[in-house]
């Protein structure tokens, strides 16, 4: 299976498309056949041929090295801005763990390494049963966490970790902090709390960016010696061809 890296928030509206399109536009830039992946998006607008398009998974689907087919970037993928898993039934539509296990090792066969971003937090329901979170347990993915460093971010990112520390099969690969909030009083004192309760030093401070900020400028804050000796495993088995 090919190796990965899940990328999974705090909360929706963190920066999860920002972190996911960086790493993907970085490792493209260093030579590697990686393919970024959305498997449940909500929010979409139809295009000109009335097919509906996510603007998180074209993002993901631009920056990869491997040019994959929108549906198979982002097989399941609804109109409403609401949770997948009510998008889904109001769909009619299945979103079935298993399938999901298969899409993956179709989407990578091609692929070196993959990155797969999330929707919302950890444990977004899927439709009828289970969690977007069972994908990356059950592939072994390696967890990556946006924090958005605002008031509440200490209780979310502990529950968050205990969550993938408890099942214990998603290794958790670290935490990338995004200044979300640019008045967030105590920013130091947060993030020496965040390093106790998550373990270790955050693998990069995304800080504020301006609304022309794209994912070369963010890969820069993701390419750091954390980051690179974090992901040096994957990377191994992942060599570019």
């Amino acid at each position: 299976m090919t190796p990965g890296i899940f990328v999974t928030g705090t909360n929706t509206g963190v920066g999860k498309t920002l972190v996911a399109v960086a790493l993907t536009h970085a490792l493209a830039k260093e030579g590697y056949r990686v393919v970024g992946l959305k498997p449940v998006a909500s929010g979409s607008d139809p295009d000109s041929t009335g097919r509906l398009r996510n603007p998180d998974a074209l993002a993901l689907q631009a920056a990869s090295s491997v040019r994959l087919p929108y549906e198979l970037v982002n097989p399941y993928c609804f109109e409403p801005g609401i949770a997948p898993h009510l998008a889904a039934e109001e769909a009619q539509q299945v979103i079935a763990v298993d399938d999901l296990v298969a899409w993956y090792g179709r989407a990578t066969a091609d692929a070196d390494i993959a990155i797969v971003e999330g929707a919302g937090g950890w444990r977004v329901p899927l439709h009828p049963l289970g969690f977007l979170s069972d994908l990356p347990e059950q592939l072994g993915l390696n967890a990556v966490l946006v924090v958005g460093l605002t008031l509440g971010c200490l209780n979310h990112a502990r529950l968050t970790f205990e969550s993938i520390q408890h099942a214990g099969c998603a290794p958790f690969l670290g935490w990338i902090g995004n200044r979300v909030d640019p008045g967030f009083q105590r920013l130091e004192g947060n993030l020496h709390t965040l390093e106790r309760l998550l373990g270790g030093p955050p693998l990069a401070i995304i800080p504020p960016l301006g609304p022309t900020a794209g994912p070369a400028e963010v890969a820069e804050f993701l390419a750091g010696p954390l980051t690179r000796a974090a992901v040096a495993p994957l990377l191994r088995a992942a060599r570019p061809r």
